[in-house]
C-alpha cells in the first residue's frame, strides 16, 4: 500500500512546485518592470549632481568667495555704507508688513474655502493663483497705473499728500501682492483634508468660533502655518521685479536689497554687491534648512495622527 501511494504524492508535489516557481518568476518579472539596472541608477545621480553642481553649488561658492574678497574687514565694511544699512532696514520693513497681511488673508481664504461651500468659491481660489501667473513687473505696473500722478488715483493723493508709489507703501503693496499664494496655497489643502468634523463637535459642545479655531484648527494647522510664512518671507525679501517698478530706485530711501545689490553691480562694487546678496543667500539657506525640519515635524505629526498615512508610498520614513 504504500508503494502504491508514493506516486500518488510525487504526482501532488510536482503541481505544487510548478505553481511556486511560476509565482516566483512573475515577481522577478514585476520587479525587472519597476526597477531600474545599476548603470541607469548612477547615471541618473551623476546627472542630478552635476546639475545642481552646476546652477546651485558653484553659484553659491562664487557668491560667498567674492564677498569675502578683501577679507572679512572688507567684507563687512560693506555693511557700514548707509545705503546699505537703509536698504537692509527697508527690505525688513516690508517683509515684516507684508507677511502679516498674508498671515491674516491666507488663513481666512483657507478656511472659508476648506470649511465653507458658497458663491464664487472657485473664483476666489483663482484670484489667489493670479500672482503666480502674472509677472511681478506687470504687478507693479498695476499699482503705477492706480496710485501714479497719471493713475486713477493719482491727483487725488497728490492733493492730499498721500505717497503711495516711490514710498513704503507702494513696495508694501506690490511685495503683499506677489506673496499672497504662498500661506493659502499651504493652507487649503491640508485644512480640507481635514474636513470639518472636528470644528463642528466643538461647536456643538458650546465653543465659539475663535476658541474652536484656537484650540482645534490652529494646532492642526500650525507646521503647515509655519511652512507657509518661511516661504511667504524669504520670497518678500527677494522681491525685486515688482519692487522696482514702484520704488523709482531711490537710493538710501526707497531701494531694497536686491536692487541695491543691482545698484552696487552697476557701479563695478562687486565686492559690496556680493556682500549684500550673501545676506540674500544666508536667507536662503536658512529657509531651504527651516524648510526640511517643518516637513519631518508635519510628517511625524501626521503619521502619529493617522499611522496609515506613514505606510502610503512616497511618504517620508
Amino acid at each position: 500500500m504504500v508503494e502504491q501511494q508514493a506516486p500518488h504524492r510525487s504526482l501532488e508535489r510536482e503541481p505544487m512546485s510548478t505553481e511556486i516557481a511560476t509565482r516566483v518568476r512573475n515577481e522577478e518579472w514585476k520587479a525587472s518592470l519597476t526597477s531600474e539596472r545599476a548603470l541607469v541608477r548612477w547615471s541618473l545621480i551623476v546627472a542630478a549632481l552635476g546639475y545642481l553642481t552646476l546652477f546651485l553649488f558653484i553659484p553659491l561658492a562664487a557668491v560667498f568667495t567674492e564677498a569675502l574678497k578683501n577679507g572679512l574687514e572688507g567684507y563687512f565694511a560693506s555693511f557700514t555704507d548707509p545705503d546699505a544699512l537703509a536698504a537692509i532696514r527697508l527690505t525688513f520693513i516690508a517683509a515684516s508688513l507684508a507677511v502679516p497681511l498674508n498671515l491674516t488673508f491666507g488663513v481666512a481664504a483657507a478656511w472659508a474655502i476648506a470649511k465653507f461651500e458658497f458663491v464664487g468659491k472657485q473664483i476666489l481660489i483663482t484670484l489667489i493663483d493670479i500672482p503666480l501667473a502674472v509677472s511681478p513687473v506687470i504687478s507693479g505696473l498695476i499699482y503705477v497705473l492706480l496710485f501714479g500722478a497719471q493713475g486713477w488715483v493719482g491727483p487725488w493723493l497728490a492733493e492730499h499728500d498721500i505717497k503711495i508709489i516711490f514710498a513704503l507703501p507702494g513696495i508694501v503693496l506690490a511685495t503683499t501682492f506677489v506673496t499672497v499664494p504662498f500661506i493659502a496655497r499651504e493652507l487649503i489643502p491640508l485644512m480640507q483634508s481635514q474636513g470639518r468634523e472636528e470644528e463642528e463637535a466643538a461647536l456643538t459642545l458650546g465653543a465659539s468660533g475663535w476658541q474652536t479655531f484656537i484650540r482645534v484648527t490652529l494646532p492642526n494647522i500650525k507646521w503647515s502655518l509655519l511652512y507657509g510664512v518661511i516661504l511667504c518671507n524669504a520670497r518678500a525679501m527677494g522681491e525685486f521685479g515688482a519692487v522696482s517698478v514702484v520704488s523709482g530706485h531711490i537710493r538710501g530711501l526707497t531701494n531694497t536689497m536686491p536692487l541695491h545689490v543691482e545698484i552696487l553691480y552697476n557701479e563695478y562694487n562687486a565686492v559690496g554687491a556680493f556682500a549684500v546678496a550673501s545676506l540674500l543667500t544666508l536667507l536662503a539657506i536658512v529657509t531651504l534648512i527651516a524648510k526640511t525640519m517643518i516637513e519631518r515635524k508635519t510628517a511625524s505629526s501626521r503619521s502619529a495622527h493617522d499611522p496609515a498615512w506613514s505606510t502610503q508610498p512616497g511618504s517620508p520614513s
